[in-house]
């Protein structure tokens, strides 16, 4: 039986009553700190109400960045802890980490030398742990590399380097890596209550899994709450008064065809009209463009894109490519909230609040990190994990992650291959295949993916739902939506036979995702 069966990650729920350290959250942070937890040698429990990354986790700019533009605001130490995680990212999970070069056009003398002189100071910041050295480079070469570029007035590019990666197929990683090591941890599992002692200290969850609907009573010696954009809603479980400490942002990004930025290179637009920056990033064959900032007042699963998000990136795109981007041409448009620290002044603009974690600690002695984003989740959590034992919650253990293999992980993946995203587990998804042909065929022709990587998903990855495959371990909702809605009924049916489903259930699944789904589409 697979160590990742859910029968017996429940069975564990049975079991044990009693945890060293339970994990509200499954996204990069909660999944950081479970993994910085067990290593330690403590016993560790993680809950996920939905999906591994439902949230934040599956929706960022795919990239691992020590964040040029916060060396521009002059946050040197976010940059430099962030240059140094992406390093370990790089060693640690290479089969999903790779170094991305990027190229900054510039339209002014001015931005040609101001840039080079910026990136000189990054690659300074990286140390030995640097992806490439930062150049200028000349107007043909600038136009050569970046074909689809207007060149008019165009003076040149700089190069610079960074990391790109698939968000929530490393957080299914890293919940497989913490598995191997020893903690329990499982998605559909939604906490419902905090336990508290006679001294109104926090010292367990109430937890349901919302498949069997059964709850469990768990104690543990700390309560670690690590919900992002819900942060305030646990919060609130723990104080009814909580003020609300997360402010939401939304971030969007639009999925484009290949032909819209046809080389090996990224551009970073570092001036847009309201002074973000715009990123076009080759991904999967394809190429994402964003992202947005926009504070909301309120969070929830799906977010939706507004349209005036949606135009502003299409007007920037074409304000510097040569070939028109239209609404007709976005294949998928994804919509994240990142939880921000609420501003104290409501005008404060969300590109200048801190984009630095923060680690709380209630009367109750809940923990609560939040903010942050995925190249520092390493960091954020051992940051975690070190406070837990400072307030004398846990025995005193040194972390152990900075070299710490994620599952899958192997050196010089041949990226030419789309299993290449299974690392050392490409292997056992090519046995499938060769043990039953009929599941090397596609899903969609317009998809790399296929049965396989289905069937792969559902027995070692923990993919409960047809949005669970089709989102988080394929990558189809992102790349194309509506070749994902068109194979949602096969997917269904491949979900309900391994699950041993029936039809209502099956048809089920097809209308919620289908649902989910046509918000992707434009």
């Amino acid at each position: 039986m697979s160590l990742f069966n859910r029968v017996s990650l429940i069975k564990q729920l049975q079991e044990n009553s009693n945890w060293d350290v339970i994990v509200i959250g499954g996204g990069a942070t909660g999944l950081g700190v479970a993994l910085d937890s067990i290593t330690r040698g403590y016993k560790t429990l993680l809950l996920e109400q939905i999906d591994f990354a439902k949230g934040t986790s599956s929706r960022s700019t795919k990239l691992v960045h020590g964040g040029v533009r916060y060396l521009a605001q002059g946050n040197i130490d976010l940059v430099k802890e962030a240059l140094y995680e992406r390093g370990l990212m790089l060693k640690n999970a290479s089969h999903l980490v790779k170094d991305q070069s990027f190229i900054i056009p510039n339209y002014k003398w001015w931005d040609n030398f101001f840039y080079t002189v910026g990136l000189k100071i990054y690659d300074f910041l990286a140390g030995k742990l640097s992806f490439g050295k930062s150049i200028r480079i000349n107007k043909d070469e600038t136009t050569f590399r970046l074909e689809t570029l207007k060149s008019e007035n165009l003076k040149g590019g700089v190069v610079y380097h960074d990391g790109q990666f698939d968000d929530s197929r490393l957080a299914v990683n890293i919940a497989q890596t913490c598995i191997e090591k020893g903690a329990t941890v499982l998605n559909h599992c939604k906490v419902k209550k905090l336990l508290k002692n006679e001294k109104s200290i926090v010292n367990g969850v109430v937890v349901e899994d919302t498949e069997t609907e059964i709850s469990y009573k768990l104690n543990a010696k700390i309560v670690i709450n690590a919900t992002g954009v819900f942060t305030d809603d646990v919060l609130q479980m723990d104080d009814a008064n909580a003020k609300n400490i997360v402010r939401p942002s939304q971030g969007v990004h639009l999925v484009l065809d290949q032909s819209f930025l046809p080389g090996n290179d990224a551009i970073m637009i570092p001036k847009t009209d309201d002074g973000r920056v715009l990123f076009l990033v080759p991904w999967h064959n394809k190429v994402v463009v964003g992202t947005t900032d926009t504070l909301l007042d309120s969070h929830s699963l799906e977010p939706k894109p507004l349209e005036e998000e949606v135009n502003f990136i299409l007007n920037t795109a074409n304000r510097y490519l040569n070939k028109k981007v239209s609404r007709e041409d976005v294949l998928s448009v994804f919509a994240g909230l990142r939880p921000l620290a609420a501003p104290k002044d409501k005008s404060e603009k969300t590109k200048e609040i801190s984009r630095s974690h923060k680690i709380i600690v209630s009367k109750s002695k809940l923990i609560t990190i939040t903010g942050g984003k995925w190249t520092t989740y390493r960091r954020m959590a051992q940051d975690t994990i070190n406070k837990a034992i400072i307030v004398g919650k846990l025995p005193k253990k040194r972390n152990q992650t900075k070299q710490l293999s994620i599952h899958g992980n192997m050196k010089n993946v041949d990226r030419s291959n789309h299993l290449y995203i299974y690392g050392s587990d490409q292997k056992a998804i090519e046995l499938l295949i060769n043990k039953s042909p009929e599941l090397g065929k596609k899903l969609h022709k317009r998809l790399a993916y296929t049965k396989a990587e289905v069937i792969w998903a559902i027995r070692n990855e923990m993919a409960r739902t047809v949005d669970d495959i089709l989102a988080r371990r394929v990558r189809a909702l992102f790349l194309d939506a509506k070749a994902a809605i068109e194979i949602t009924p096969e997917v269904a049916s491949i979900l309900a036979k391994e699950l041993n489903k029936d039809e209502t259930w099956q048809q089920q699944q097809i209308k919620e995702f289908t649902t989910i789904a046509n918000q992707y589409v434009l």
